[in-house]
């Protein structure tokens, strides 16, 4: 059922990108991946020593979450390197963990991303991608066959400011040409996506996607299609 033009229905969705709409790796993940490639011993406990160093380096709060991290691709670099060197770790594992980071590879889309946007677009929604990342995602709508679904990108590498940051909400809706109110955020991250609702936007945090096989995005379609139909009613 297409939904209707009254005030509290949802025109639009937005989606977080990594953990939302595609699988990350853990943090545990991340490290074994990095030792793996660079030639080390990859095992639990290696992974688990080596993110012991970057934490301890990284501080509180921490370094590789800064607010102006992924505001540009050369920023994001600087800020992990610089805790890469704090942590003494060498070329070979420094470059290993930073080229995991940024090789969309190792993001999967959700099995029903897919599903889940098209069963939007079929009721009149407009979708939106809004992530805080220092690369451009869209090739990886491309090749999923997803790119021409998607009515507005707003990516922070790009565009010099990242989530929480209540302005790249601003701009998302502007491109999007929707209002605030009428306009649902999608994350998985409360301290990032949930700002969302500082300028008015309605939002709903899904867990956390690590596995591609989880589907979980059945609660964004029954949040706005149930919507429409209570409005219909």
């Amino acid at each position: 059922m297409p939904i209707h033009s009254r005030a509290q229905c949802i025109r639009a969705v937005v989606f977080d990108w990594r953990g939302t709409l595609v699988s990350e790796l853990t943090p545990r993940g991340w490290a074994s991946e990095a030792l793996r490639r660079a030639g080390r011993a990859h095992h639990p406990a290696a992974a688990d020593a080596l993110l012991a160093r970057i934490r301890a380096a990284a501080g509180q709060p921490n370094r590789l979450q800064s607010p102006q991290g992924n505001t540009s691709a050369a920023r994001h670099r600087q800020t992990y390197y610089e805790v890469f060197a704090a942590a003494r770790l060498d070329t070979e594992v420094a470059d290993a963990l930073f080229a995991v980071d940024s090789d969309p590879t190792y993001n999967d889309f959700a099995a029903d991303a897919a599903e889940a946007i098209a069963m939007l677009r079929e009721n009149g929604c407009k979708i939106g991608v809004l992530s805080n990342i220092h690369f451009d995602v869209r090739p990886c709508f491309d090749r999923a066959g997803l790119l021409d679904a998607i009515d507005a990108f707003a990516l922070s590498g790009e565009e010099g400011m990242q989530k929480p940051d209540p302005a790249i909400f601003r701009l998302i809706l502007t491109r999007l040409g929707t209002r605030a109110g009428a306009t649902l955020m999608v994350g998985d991250r409360p301290s990032r996506d949930g700002v969302a609702v500082e300028v008015g936007m309605p939002t709903l945090l899904v867990p956390p996607l690590t596995d591609p096989g989880v589907r979980q995005l059945h609660l964004v379609t029954s949040a706005v299609l149930g919507a429409s139909d209570r409005v219909a009613a």
